[in-house]
């Protein structure tokens, strides 16, 4: 599945961005506008906080240790503490008010210093005349709680090392940041595409053995002439049963997806 995703995702032109490493005690709020091509993501370094997705009913608990990514770019509410419709300001007035100038961390919000929230906040972006049905078939949100431990030591190690570089003042150390969390945005989408969560949407396929391996075939040759045979012989199955449970699991055709 890396493999396949990693040609997924180097096709689409991903470009990686760190925005901000905040340092927010309570009561704050920070409103993030929507953004076309982009996915964000959102790190609890330490401490917690709520995000609001717009489009999504339920606020989700960001607890120390989670990541949350934000596949499509939408509109979303960053906040800790009491009236949140009073603490949520426009992210543009939040960067104003707090004087950051884009380098080191942003520090904001009230007067209770022990409730310390550190986010590591990025995005994305992808180029706008590339696009993949595995990209837009995520769901609003994926939310992965206790996301260092979860995912391995690697990872949690490597959130570390995020967490320490990015926004410090060692030379190297954003760039260094950045690319790490595009690795982690990697095996984030992996994480949910392997799991239950997945199971019953439209990206099931890349979960499933037989049918990764044929998508797979064909990402490593995509000049050749496909047809929905060769597909299957690449899949172990027969003719038949491949078309038939890839319509299922995916709601395209086979020749759609190599089409599209």
């Amino acid at each position: 599945m890396l493999d396949l995703l990693s040609d997924i995702l180097t096709n689409l032109s991903m470009r990686g961005t760190l925005y901000f490493r905040t340092s927010f005690t309570k009561p704050w709020g920070v409103a993030v506008p929507s953004y076309e091509n982009v996915a964000r993501f959102h790190f609890a370094h330490r401490g917690s906080c709520l995000v609001k997705v717009d489009g999504v009913s339920d606020p989700i608990t960001l607890a120390q240790g989670d990541l949350i990514i934000i596949p499509h770019g939408a509109s979303h509410d960053l906040y800790c503490g009491r009236e949140p419709e009073h603490t949520i300001m426009p992210l543009d007035a939040v960067l104003e008010k707090s004087g950051f100038d884009g380098s080191g961390v942003l520090v904001f919000g009230g007067d209770e210093p022990q409730s310390e929230t550190q986010l590591i906040c990025g995005h994305f972006s992808f180029n706008p005349k590339s696009r993949h049905i595995l990209m837009e078939r995520l769901p609003p949100f994926i939310h992965l709680t206790n996301y260092g431990e979860t995912a391995g030591r690697w990872m949690e190690a490597t959130l570390r090392v995020i967490g320490e570089e990015a926004g410090g003042q060692k030379m190297g150390g954003d760039l260094i940041a950045l690319k790490m969390s595009e690795a982690i945005l990697a095996q984030a989408i992996r994480s949910y595409i392997e799991s239950d969560d997945a199971r019953d949407t439209a990206l099931s396929a890349f979960s499933d053995k037989n049918f990764s391996r044929a998508i797979d075939a064909f990402h490593k040759a995509p000049a050749e002439r496909w047809t929905v045979e060769s597909l299957a012989h690449a899949a172990g199955m027969s003719r038949t049963g491949f078309a038939v449970q890839f319509q299922k699991l995916m709601q395209m055709s086979p020749m759609e997806y190599v089409t599209a």
